[in-house]
């Protein structure tokens, strides 16, 4: 992708408004001359052009061809878009002659199973301390990717500088320039598109603001500073795999925040994680004190300690702590451009915060270079205690068994295994901790350095501090902001719905250990089927199978109600492949897609079953190659557009059309079977008109599917569309009892009156009654983790467990569907049931107690599928895949939907 460079002319008015000849990024430093500049090299300097990918590329590999023995580049991923990820290693030549010799040694210290303390101080005296500085993670924060060249350049060039010459003795430092270059791109197109004759320093000037989906998110959409422990991404898989090849003892992840603040460095807000050691936290006030230094010397204002929390792991602050890492984050108020107005009527220049960044990362390095030793002795005992931990702790055993959904249990494997965690596969069935556990289940062992990323990614809960709860709630009560700053629950298992199994003891029993080649694996029973082919339903290897058998044009039965044969149970839902109505290769096809998939084949030679419905019953239907749309763009979250658009097309393998919000006014929608509606940041009112919900409706009526998530739900409910009767609840208010409070309401006021009836108050909680508003949203739930209850007897249950974990978030409760109308399809159970993971308000939880996750109703001939939650929420809530699949997939089976003749479906 190119950019157009800006012309002298501009250039002339550009870079003299903002002072750039006489700026100075570290006073008084003499530079080799030898050494290629920014300037010289793309033809300004670092905080006078936003750089493309294909900028900072071209100086990055430039520096480094001009300095091998100081600098190399790695690359080690390729997003989505084709564009390279890459991270450059620098540091003294004497270091970088032995950096395979360095990266070994790491290798040995890291793991206190096999190197025992006296060896490992005698290999961490000659070892440099590692720091990773990983810029722009978030594609429209701008000045950290410019700041990143900024101090490579600073480390090979600087001369006499005794911090560089110390840092470089004692250092490794490791830079990734640009860890999103999809959305970076993004932004840099948009900014130049919008640039006039000056660089413009108003805040609604349209340089300063981004169309949907704007560049923070990947090609995907997906925020990859959430993305760290799922692993969902290219971006953040390559760079999990790179980091574990080093495990660096000091991470910063350097970002941008609202033009109005100033500078964050740690320590950290609260909540931490409990699984974070004082040793961390010490060194992360290390680390702050040290920045404090260079900021107040330099004259930066700066605060610590408030917003930017320490709980959640999937953070690039976070997921290496788990390792043993000093893991930061640092936030620069962003000019979203090259200068911004503040409100306090101060300019923010693009060049502050990449000098901004550009300080704390050197304060940073500095920190790591004068606490060699100590870093490394902590390192060595966080992963020599976790073992102990886990040898004697409460849980010393996790086991996921090989049951359920087992391709998604061996997808979890595979994702722990990436992040260093040791799994082994029983080779044989055995009995541990009251449960029967069959041959090739997992067994991973808490007494192995990776100890503490384990109980935070599988443990059902990870607490809060309780007094940070009690605060949250006082804050609650005066109708302040909550402090909570992302999800309170991420529990893996929980959100793969896979059985985990506790235990307070180690195992005995025959094992290997895991490697990711070792999980994608499928069954294929039988040859040369007389009848069909059968595939059990309800894993996500059936559901790859099912959406590439679709895409290749095999004719695909699904049987609403369970049955069996030849002793084998298939679960309602389950795929049937006629031979006599698919083609002579069948068997070959499939067995090329079972191996592909991971999906389960087997041959049937009769249609006779045991128990349930015939292969020609009323209750088999046939699924149609759905051609699926969704709406795309303004108004909808561009989170959940993407993540859903992702689930389907990377995860399953289907394609999708997405379309314009603003072309459903017009569009035709004959060919479309299924259309999805995300969750919406706006209105879909506004974008679809009166013409687009006529065009809707008369489509579902006509046997379309559609598909609303989230709060695209209040769309479709009312008398101006009215295609879902749901209502959305207001709040109740509940007593100290636990009972829900009668609000009373007050007379309104005639019109022009001043005075109210007088009242009398006799204790606090009637002044606190009386000053509730009424007819308002419940509270906002910053995220939990809640059980739903399937109702199995209904088609779009089947496959599904009886019970499912939902993301939920936000203040969006509906009332439950009336029989007349539609089913509830899944639904949370009582209030005492219903917390699977993480913190609820009490008043949500007894609100949401029997209320829907799923509905659906007909209309016609088509069908309204609502999610209250969002399914694929961040790409990771694989447990809800299969109730998804059955709503796009499986419902075109069961409209009557005619498709027009010659209509592309796949």
């Amino acid at each position: 992708m190119r950019f157009a460079i800006p012309t002298l002319a501009m250039v002339f008015l550009i870079g003299p408004a903002l002072g750039q000849a006489s700026f100075e990024y570290w006073p008084d430093t003499d530079y080799d001359s030898e050494i290629p500049t920014i300037e010289g090299v793309l033809g300004y300097g670092a905080g006078e052009r936003i750089f493309s990918h294909a900028e900072i590329m071209r100086y990055v590999k430039h520096l480094a061809n001009a300095v091998p023995d100081r600098m190399q580049l790695f690359n080690y991923s390729t997003t989505w878009e084709g564009r390279e990820v890459v991270y450059a290693v620098i540091g003294s030549a004497a270091n970088l002659a032995r950096l395979e010799n360095i990266r070994t040694d790491i290798e040995t210290v890291s793991d206190p199973r096999k190197t025992k303390a006296k060896a490992a101080r005698e290999l961490m005296a000659s070892l440099p301390t590692t720091v990773w500085l990983g810029y722009s993670i978030h594609g429209n924060e701008i000045s950290g990717a410019n700041a990143g060249l900024l101090t490579a350049y600073h480390l090979i060039a600087a001369q006499g500088d005794p911090l560089v010459e110390h840092a470089m003795k004692e250092t490794l430092i490791f830079i990734d320039p640009l860890q999103n270059p999809d959305g970076r791109d993004r932004f840099v197109r948009h900014f130049y598109e919008n640039l006039g004759l000056v660089a413009d320093e108003h805040p609604l000037a349209a340089e300063h603001n981004e169309s949907w989906p704007a560049g923070r998110t990947n090609h995907y959409l997906f925020d990859l500073n959430r993305d760290w422990f799922a692993l969902t991404q290219p971006e953040s898989q390559g760079r999990i795999r790179a980091m574990r090849q080093w495990l660096p003892l000091v991470v910063a992840d350097l970002h941008e925040m609202g033009h109005n603040s100033t500078y964050y460095f740690p320590p950290p807000a609260l909540p931490h994680n409990p699984h974070l050691i004082q040793a961390q936290k010490d060194h992360l006030e290390g680390v702050g004190r040290n920045n404090a230094k260079w900021f107040d010397r330099f004259g930066i204002d700066y605060f610590t300690r408030e917003v930017y929390d320490a709980f959640y792991p999937g953070y690039g602050d976070s997921q290496p702590a788990y390792y043993g890492a000093v893991a930061m984050t640092y936030e620069q108020a962003s000019a979203r451009g090259l200068v911004m107005r503040r409100t306090a009527g101060d300019d923010l220049a693009f060049r502050d915060g990449v000098r901004n960044h550009f300080v704390a990362s050197l304060g940073t390095i500095e920190y790591a270079a004068d606490n060699r030793e100590k870093l490394w002795k902590d390192f060595y005992e966080y992963r020599r205690t976790a073992v102990d931990e886990g040898r004697r702790g409460k849980v010393q055993t996790y086991i996921l068994p090989k049951r359920g959904d087992i391709s998604t249990v061996r997808k979890l494997v595979g994702i722990l295994t990436e992040q260093g965690i040791e799994v082994e596969e029983a080779a044989r069935s055995f009995k541990a901790c009251g449960e029967s556990i069959p041959a090739g289940s997992y067994i991973i062992s808490l007494a192995q350095p990776e100890k503490r990323l384990i109980r935070t990614l599988l443990d059902p809960v990870v607490p809060l501090d309780k007094d940070f709860v009690a605060e949250q709630e006082r804050r609650r009560a005066r109708n302040l902001p909550d402090e909570i700053y992302d999800i309170t629950a991420w529990s893996l298992p929980l959100a793969f719905n896979v059985e985990l199994v506790t235990c307070s003891s180690s195992i005995r029993v025959e094992r290997t250990i895991v490697s990711r080649d070792d999980l994608q694996r499928s069954q294929f029973d039988g040859a040369n089927a007389k009848v069909a082919y059968l595939v059990p339903w309800g894993s996500a290897g059936s559901g790859r199978l099912l959406a590439a058998s679709l895409r290749a044009g095999l004719h695909v039965l699904s049987a609403d109600k369970a049955f069996s044969q030849g002793g084998r149970e298939y679960a309602a839902g389950s795929l049937i492949f006629k031979v006599d109505q698919n083609p002579d290769d069948l068997e070959a096809r499939l067995r090329l897609l079972a191996g592909k998939t991971g999906a389960d084949v087997f041959a049937a030679d009769t249609s006779w079953v045991d128990d349930g419905p015939n292969f020609g019953s009323g209750n088999v239907a046939h699924l149609p190659a759905p051609k699926i749309g969704l709406v795309w763009d303004t108004p909808t979250s561009s989170y959940n557009a993407g993540a859903t658009r992702f689930v389907l097309e990377r995860q399953y393998g289907y394609p999708v059309t997405p379309i314009p919000a603003r072309l459903m006014r017009n569009a035709d929608l004959a060919n479309f079977n299924v259309i999805i509606l995300p969750q919406s940041g706006g209105s879909y009112a506004a974008e679809f008109g009166e013409s687009g919900a006529t065009r809707l409706k008369d489509w579902i009526s006509d046997g379309g599917v559609l598909i609303p998530i989230g709060n695209a739900v209040n769309y479709l409910i009312g008398s101006d569309v009215g295609l879902l009767d749901v209502l959305q609840e207001e709040r109740v208010l509940i007593d100290d009892e636990g009972k829900a409070v009668e609000m009373k309401e007050l007379p309104e006021p005639e019109e022009g009156e001043i005075n109210a009836d007088g009242r009398l108050f006799e204790s606090a909680d009637q002044f606190r009654e009386a000053i509730q508003a009424n007819d308002v949203l419940p509270d906002s739930l910053p995220g939990a983790l809640l059980r739903a209850n399937v109702d199995q007897e209904h088609w779009l249950g089947a496959g599904a467990p009886d019970t499912v974990n939902v993301m939920v978030q936000g203040r969006n409760i509906y009332a439950p569907i009336t029989i007349d109308k539609g089913i509830n399809v899944a639904y949370y159970p009582g209030p005492d049931d219903l917390l699977a993971s993480g913190y609820l308000w009490e008043e949500n939880r007894k609100q949401l107690a029997y209320k829907p996750f799923m509905v659906v109703q007909p209309h016609g001939r088509g069908l309204v599928i609502a999610f209250t939650s969002d399914p694929n929420f961040r790409g990771y809530m694989d447990g809800l895949n299969t109730l998804f699949l059955n709503a796009v997939f499986r419902a075109p089976g069961h409209a009557r939907r005619l498709v027009p003749a010659g209509a592309e479906l796949h």
